[in-house]
């Protein structure tokens, strides 16, 4: 099965959860494993997991979900500390959809969101495991690059200037999520560049006010985390080098570490089988 190329998604459905609207995409049977994705413009549940979900759905009940404010999931102004309204947000979603408990697999910014609720929501979570998120503000070795406002400088650039283009997509891709940007499929950069022209997602990116809520340092949270906790990453991750997410797994009171090679900032869809066969095999070493 060639993953590289990403097909196109499958039927989806909407949930209400305490006053708001997900979508997601559901796939397969077996134990519930929620995934959530990265905040770059134009990610959505299926663009960072599509390639990957196909080989957990075999086995797991998958949810690929649009976290607030990206892909066709609401995108509300956010007033407070950030993490907490996710994490608040999220386990109502899990409401909805009548899952008690779940495994988490998630990139980036979604990854912040299932620390903060692993920790405040201890009982919904079986097993986390979080690939290039940044959930406190400072790094063992030095400081985080640009005072970790790379994300947020990288939105700037690609919706500033003539506005979004495919060009500009390729380009955010190959500086920072990818380590061989000439693998980069071409399908994903088409759904990415399309999703990001969303009139809503455009307006959010535009505002010159915080409309994502306050950010929210979770060291206070990681030491209250029971969950299994595994942090897979990118040798090459272009917002936060290996040492970073080691300081993490000595945080979380149950961390791993499995660092890639070849691979920047998503694991998943530069070597979709290679983290698969990791993350399942971790998944499954954890019992109830």
């Amino acid at each position: 099965m060639d993953l590289m190329d990403i097909q196109p998604p499958p039927q989806s459905a909407y949930a209400e959860a305490d006053g708001v609207t997900y979508h997601y995409i559901e796939m397969g049977e077996g134990s519930p494993t929620v995934f959530l994705h990265g905040g770059g413009p134009g990610c959505t549940g299926w663009s960072d997991f599509g390639q990957v979900a196909q080989l957990f759905a075999e086995d797991r009940r998958c949810f690929l979900v649009d976290i607030l404010q990206y892909g066709k999931s609401a995108k509300p102004v956010i007033e407070g500390p950030m993490w907490d309204y996710h994490a608040a947000k999220t386990v109502a979603l899990l409401d909805s959809l009548g899952v008690a408990r779940a495994d988490f697999v998630c990139n980036s910014w979604g990854g912040t969101i299932a620390l903060n609720l692993a920790a405040k929501y201890p009982e919904r979570v079986r097993s986390l495991v979080i690939t290039g998120s940044m959930p406190v503000f400072y790094g063992p070795l030095a400081p985080l690059p640009e005072g970790a406002r790379r994300g947020r400088n990288a939105r700037d650039v690609y919706y500033g200037g003539d506005g979004p283009s495919p060009e500009k997509m390729r380009e955010l891709m190959a500086r920072l999520e990818w380590y061989d940007a000439d693998a980069i499929p071409e399908g994903t950069v088409k759904l990415r560049h399309e999703q990001s022209l969303d009139p809503e997602e455009m307006a959010l990116a535009a505002a010159s006010d915080n409309p994502r809520g306050d950010w929210q340092d979770l060291t206070g949270e990681l030491g209250r985390i029971e969950a299994p906790s595994l942090f897979m990453w990118g040798m090459y991750d272009a917002f936060l080098t290996p040492d970073y997410p080691l300081m993490l797994a000595r945080m979380v009171p149950r961390g791993n570490l499995h660092v890639m090679s070849r691979t920047s900032h998503h694991l998943q869809e530069e070597r979709p089988h290679d983290y698969y066969t990791v993350v399942t095999g971790f998944l499954n070493q954890q019992h109830d």
